[in-house]
């Protein structure tokens, strides 16, 4: 997948669930009851996970494994709940590595 498209991941809206069958049908699989995440590339759903299944569809028509992978990344196993709501950590912890590793900005 190039560098230049921007990836959205969010949860599914009801007003999402054609799409979610459409993106089904081209997996060929069924989609259990549940609700789900997306992951859009450039505007357009590439696939999606089962947050408590789960489940994963992806198009298979579009390079969609790294995609794929970063809504598995986005669940968490323990609870099966989205980790999008956690706070901010993870990555000022990068940046404090970072500037002790780097040193201080001038």
């Amino acid at each position: 997948m190039s560098n230049d498209k921007t990836i959205t991941i969010r949860r599914a809206r009801p007003q999402d669930r054609a799409t979610l069958d459409r993106l089904a049908g081209r997996d060929s699989t069924d989609l259990p009851d549940d609700d789900f995440l997306i992951a859009e590339v450039a505007g357009e759903v590439w696939a999606a996970i089962g947050l408590r299944t789960d489940a994963l569809v992806a198009d298979p028509f579009r390079p969609s494994g790294e995609v794929a992978e970063l809504l598995r990344m986005r669940v968490d196993p323990a609870g099966n709940r989205t980790v999008l709501a956690r706070p901010r950590l993870p990555l000022l912890r990068r940046r404090l590595v970072r500037r002790a590793v780097v040193g201080p900005a001038s």
